[in-house]
């Protein structure tokens, strides 16, 4: 009888105990997004979030893909990354490894970076005319180094 005490005891503590790190800052994370101009749409992961300025909950556990668009402008890619927590040791010394398991699999001792994204969108590199024959002539402002320059405009001055 005093063995099954003991088990469900020991059960119960497993069931309800949780790790230092989820205790403390929990399973998901604020990250704040916003965009200059405002207003650009936000999709993480691939799933459609809204228009900046934004703050989301986002899982600790997972690293995220962020991507900023607007019509008219270049999109910004971001990734936000996980990275273990100063919590750990928290776990190491008053959790152990039932606190450490705990942690790993909620995602408690993971915290997210970039906590804040401010993503400055650029208006696109090239522009583009077709005129009434057919000749496409394209502005390039910021060549990149790996192009090779053909030839050049030039006044008649």
């Amino acid at each position: 009888m005093r063995l099954f005490t003991s088990i469900i005891i020991l059960s119960s503590f497993l069931l309800i105990y949780q790790g230092c790190g989820t205790i403390m800052q929990g399973t998901t994370q604020q990250v704040g997004i916003s965009s200059s101009p405002t207003n650009a749409n936000v999709t993480i992961n691939g799933q459609d979030y809204g228009s900046t300025p934004m703050i989301l909950d986002l899982k600790r556990k997972d690293s995220h893909m962020v991507r900023i668009q607007l019509d008219g402008y270049e999109p910004y890619e971001t990734n936000i990354t996980r990275k273990t927590s100063g919590w750990v040791w928290g776990n190491i010394v008053f959790g152990g490894l039932i606190g450490l398991a705990v942690d790993a699999a909620a995602g408690g001792m993971y915290k997210l970076t970039p906590e804040q994204i401010e993503a400055e969108l650029r208006a696109p590199l090239t522009n583009s005319v077709i005129g009434d024959d057919g000749l496409f002539i394209a502005v390039v402002l910021n060549p990149k180094p790996s192009w090779e320059r053909i030839d050049s405009l030039r006044s008649n001055e």
